[in-house]
């Protein structure tokens, strides 16, 4: 694929270590939908999860064949991705202090267990300090969206998407959600860092061992660096704790309860997700969905303006960024890619008529 040109440092023994193991990752990645597909029935889009539980019944072929996987999976993080990522990190020490954002960063927490939560909500401040999360206190602003101003900040329970294409001060198909009114940066930088900073050991130990590297302070976790080095260890510490998940299972025991659909009822579901906090709100009537809505993470992180004229974090990250070549801004590249956007969560329009957005040439 294309790329802008320049600012590659990498010595050519770390950059073709790096290259190989983005090959092997790939690799990685199909091993990862293998799994899925042995627990869900199908990856992507996998259909054994339902309401009252799974239809994917445990046997002690798939565990074993969702252990050997997983070993290879735990061994390549391990050896081959945060290695590279401190590696990346000791040439390209500059991005320590790049990309820095709202800095402040919300989870809703994952992963429950019998004794709490993989992973604890909440949200942390710019200074470190954990605060309680309350999802009442979720607003979704649409001042910069191209959508109708009636519902702007309101709780998404009470929100609507009504299209308005071709309204004057709107400039993205994303919503703006907001906590308390406050932009909020939401993915595996958030998870990690609330978790930090309320004590989880694993979590701490794994953070402190590679800040030590840099001699560094837990505040450069605000940049670019700092979401790709949490993304990282967070792919250890879930990847260590499914070894333990999966010995759980116990083949021949029922893997649903029965569930019916309620005439009439409301209420949310959030949860993480791979990118962040992935909130859903629905009400239903008649035993049909009568109420929608959605915040993916992406809508966090890539959101416009919002009525207080307030930037989104990704926004953020890029006022005052110095580009060196106007024509070549590898730098925005850089920033961008950190927060690891996804296109098909938020909501996009294609141009059905042909026209020609631009061509590049592989060679």
């Amino acid at each position: 694929m294309p790329r802008y040109e320049g600012d590659y440092r990498l010595p050519a023994s770390v950059n073709q270590s790096a290259v190989s193991h983005y090959l092997t990752a790939l690799d990685m990645r199909r091993k990862c939908h293998e799994m899925l597909a042995i627990v869900g029935g199908k990856m992507p889009h996998n259909i054994g999860i339902v309401a009252g539980g799974v239809t994917e019944k445990p046997t002690e072929d798939k565990i074993t064949n969702f252990l050997w996987r997983l070993h290879e999976i735990r061994e390549f993080i391990d050896n081959a991705y945060i290695p590279d990522v401190i590696a990346v990190a000791k040439i390209y020490e500059d991005y320590f202090t790049i990309g820095e954002g709202c800095k402040n960063l919300l989870t809703y927490g994952g992963f429950e267990l019998a004794d709490g939560m993989l992973f604890e909500s909440g949200l942390v401040s710019e200074k470190l300090e954990w605060s309680g999360f309350i999802p009442d206190n979720i607003t979704e602003d649409v001042k910069g969206s191209w959508f109708g101003d009636s519902t702007s900040g309101k709780n998404p329970a009470q929100g609507e998407t009504n299209p308005e294409p071709e309204k004057k001060q709107g400039y993205s198909f994303i919503k703006s959600p907001r906590y308390e009114g406050n932009v909020y940066e939401v993915g595996p930088l958030a998870r990690m860092a609330v978790n930090y900073v309320r004590g989880n050991e694993k979590i701490k130990s794994m953070i402190d061992q590679v800040l030590a590297e840099f001699s560094a302070r837990p505040d450069v976790l605000f940049s670019v660096l700092g979401r790709h080095a949490a993304r990282a260890l967070e792919c250890k510490f879930i990847a260590d704790a499914m070894a333990d998940w999966i010995m759980e299972l116990k083949p021949g025991e029922p893997t649903l309860v029965d569930y019916e659909i309620p005439s009439e009822s409301e209420g949310a579901g959030l949860t993480t997700a791979p990118r962040g906090a992935l909130g859903h709100w629905i009400k239903i009537k008649d035993k049909k969905i009568d109420r929608y809505q959605v915040i993916t993470p992406t809508s966090w992180n890539a959101s416009p303006k919002d009525d207080r004229d307030q930037p989104g974090p990704i926004e953020q990250t890029l006022i005052g960024t110095k580009i060196r070549d106007e024509e070549n801004p590898f730098e925005i590249v850089r920033i961008v890619r950190s927060f690891d956007p996804c296109l098909a969560c938020a909501v996009h329009l294609v141009n059905a008529r042909g026209k020609k957005l631009g061509e590049f040439k592989i060679v």
